[in-house]
């Protein structure tokens, strides 16, 4: 019963749980690019490649007839936008973090040992 309990409480951890969300998200945005890609991107600006090589998808490129580098192409057109896509994302977290940062005033320093000691001798000499 003890070895249940230890999974129970590794499984519900927040790191896990945000792990299993951030995959299944990724999975989801994978099929967003690679249909932007397919369906937006090829027909748009490689229609005219592709028309002149006879072919209807990117992946369906080869060389030599077995060596399928359309398919490598592809997948790095979906790498570059996934990477720009991640990028813009964190510099705008970056962005909204040090916005923040600047709207929250910073506490002053505390004074030093030396300064609390002779703010009480400038109190003691007052009296």
């Amino acid at each position: 019963m003890q070895f249940l309990d230890e999974f129970k409480k590794f499984a519900m951890r927040g790191n896990v749980i945000d792990l299993a969300i951030g995959v299944i998200i990724g999975g989801a945005f994978g099929k967003i690019v690679g249909s932007l890609i397919d369906d937006v991107i090829t027909p748009l600006l490689l229609k005219p490649a592709l028309d002149a090589a006879k072919l209807n998808k990117l992946e369906d490129l080869t060389i030599m007839g077995s060596v399928k580098y359309g398919m490598f192409l592809s997948a790095l057109i979906n790498f570059i936008i996934v990477a720009f896509v991640l990028f813009m994302v964190v510099k705008g977290i970056n962005a909204s973090k040090k916005k923040e940062a600047a709207e929250t005033p910073a506490a002053p320093p505390e004074p030093s040992t030396q300064e609390k000691l002779l703010m009480e001798i400038r109190d003691a000499l007052k009296k």
